[in-house]
């Protein structure tokens, strides 16, 4: 993980341990030399576990063949039945940029983990957790499940952005997105255009 947590970064993962417990969320691999001053007090109000260490190592060392890494290149996607084969998903180099970069690969490389796909299209981290989390605990099919497709952010009557990544959308059709974001998204457009006004 890069050094330091941006503040989409805090959303998404207040948002991921809301949904999954704290207890069922390791941020893994952080910088070494990382401190729990370097933590924001939000995430650690909610609890969350943090280690400077590679995933394998959590829980005293874990057991490879019962790891499924969540893989944009995997050729397999993930299905219900797959719940009694994994007991941890490791969701690596999802916090990357836009297009993706395959950060991925290198735990794919290095541990030999099983890889799953959710689909063919980039989500935000908490929303590929989102969706495992449908897809294993839940017993829902990936193909089941209601997504959105780079949606239209709208502010107001004039403003509005395009979102690169794919959502799974609410009961009225929207995209679930963590709490506090549509105001981030808001504030950053914002700050797009002051800028361009400035130059």
């Amino acid at each position: 993980m890069e050094i330091g947590f941006s503040e989409w970064v805090i959303l998404e993962y207040s948002q991921i341990i809301k949904d999954v417990g704290k207890e069922n969320l390791v941020l893994t691999s952080l910088p070494e030399g990382t401190q729990e001053s370097d933590i924001p007090e939000r995430l650690l109000d909610l609890g969350l576990q943090w280690t400077t260490k590679e995933c394998i190592n959590i829980d005293g060392g874990i057991d490879f063949s019962k790891v499924c890494l969540l893989d944009p290149a995997a050729e397999t996607e993930l299905v219900p039945e797959d719940k009694p084969t994994f007991d941890y998903f490791v969701f690596g180099g999802i916090l990357g940029s836009h297009p993706r970069i395959d950060r991925t690969g290198m735990l794919r490389k290095k541990y030999g983990f099983a890889g799953r796909r959710l689909g063919e299209l980039q989500m935000t981290t908490d929303t590929a957790v989102r969706t495992t989390q449908r897809i294993v605990d839940q017993g829902i099919p990936f193909e089941k499940i209601e997504f959105i497709d780079y949606p239209e952010i709208r502010y107001n009557k004039y403003e509005s952005t395009e979102m690169p990544f794919r959502y799974i959308v609410d009961e009225s059709k929207t995209p679930i997105l963590p709490g506090g974001m549509l105001e981030l998204i808001k504030h950053d457009a914002e700050q797009s255009i002051d800028d361009l006004l400035i130059e």
